[in-house]
């Protein structure tokens, strides 16, 4: 009776027979060698690439060709007979080394809400790769304050959450500023519970930040009733505080935990099973149109009765579909902008015609930019 280390597959197999192990492994060497040589050769075409994209005076980095190459690529794996390489691990693959070669055609820096170890954190490195140069900021107005300073090329802010809905600070500050929306990266954010107590039943205080600590409100509840609560700036300064203080414990990420030298008690803490929050690239410009695209604007009404729907239905009668709006108090007592994201791009006819339509009777509007939906 053959045992799981008499079985083989196609990868085991020569024309002269079977590999052993140490066979295989070779071959695997042999293979990682020739991977490092296409890499190199890669990242030659890439830096000439942008010395021609220099001298025709065209931006070096385009996001939306990085799209339209993950594409390509998980099409091709598609379409290889019995491929095995998964499907999910394409794009961080490619992005990496997109990041890579892109590091050494201009360096590029990105702002994020830090310290290191935030979700914000996390998901800068999901749209750019390790190899960007990153700036962690203490707040989200000064991610926004970098960008238009030219401090930095992008800034990476959270949007909303799909438990707890908008963050004011993000809304505010496109306000306020001259930035454009690039991009938008949609990431699944799993709590964990970090202390450096080895049980659950001796966490007297937990720090968090105010967004996971909606997101976890019930699990709290229920396991840690009697336990003092006590608020942070950002995910990754609470797991810093946990770390510090003994018999305390923080609601932050595995990164966090990873880099503060934390244990994790518990994880996905969070109240729903899928908790995901919805995080914008910011810069100087917004993107050209892709065909699958998004508009975000920012518009207040005349405060008079109907002026909200009439608003409204110049999108209904220009056949676009507003995929979320919300309202932040204008200022004035009882006076509101509100916020759209409708699908299309500004320059789509439509668009620009509903856009032009809407500028003309509302008392203020402000277009934050197009941008390439996220497939998440």
């Amino acid at each position: 009776m053959s045992g799981p280390e008499d079985s083989s597959t196609d990868a085991d197999q020569s024309p002269s027979g079977a590999l052993d192990v140490g066979e295989v492994r070779e071959r695997i060497d042999a293979l990682d060698l020739q991977l490092l040589t296409l890499l190199d050769t890669r990242a030659k075409l890439a830096l000439r690439a942008g010395e021609l994209k220099r001298s025709s005076g065209k931006a070096i980095h385009d996001p939306e060709r990085e799209s339209r190459v993950f594409e390509r690529l998980e099409r091709a794996l598609a379409e290889l007979p019995a491929a095995v390489f998964p499907k999910r691990s394409v794009r961080p693959v490619f992005r990496e080394v997109i990041s890579a070669c892109l590091a050494l055609e201009q360096p590029l820096s990105v702002a994020y809400l830090g310290p290191p170890g935030t979700f914000s954190h996390m998901a800068a490195k999901a749209a750019f790769g390790v190899a960007m140069r990153y700036v962690d900021t203490s707040t989200i107005a000064g991610v926004f304050d970098a960008v238009m300073r030219k401090e930095v090329t992008y800034g990476v802010v959270p949007i909303e959450n799909s438990t707890e809905g908008g963050v004011t600070f993000t809304l505010d500050s496109l306000i306020e500023s001259d930035v454009r929306i690039r991009q938008e990266i949609v990431i699944e954010v799993a709590h964990c519970l970090l202390s450096r107590s080895p049980e659950l039943a001796t966490v007297r205080k937990v720090f968090t930040h105010p967004q996971p600590l909606g997101q976890c409100r019930a699990w709290l509840n229920t396991n840690l009733p009697h336990a003092e609560i006590v608020l942070s700036s950002s995910t990754a300064a609470a797991a810093r505080l946990a770390a510090e203080e003994p018999g305390s414990a923080a609601i932050s990420s595995r990164l966090a935990a990873e880099l503060h030298g934390l244990s994790i008690l518990r994880a996905d803490i969070q109240d729903k099973q899928h908790n995901a929050t919805r995080f914008l690239v910011i810069g100087e410009q917004d993107a050209p149109r892709t065909g699958t695209d998004r508009t975000s604007i920012v518009f207040s009404a005349p405060h008079e009765q109907g002026a909200l729907r009439r608003s409204l239905e110049i999108f209904d009668d220009a056949g676009i579909n507003l995929s979320r709006i919300e309202s932040r108090p204008a200022g004035k007592l009882w006076e509101y902008v509100f916020f759209v994201d409708l699908e299309g791009h500004r320059n789509d006819a439509n668009v620009k015609q509903a856009i032009a339509t809407l500028s003309e009777r509302a008392a203020m509007l402000k277009v934050l930019g197009s941008y390439p939906r996220s497939a998440s």
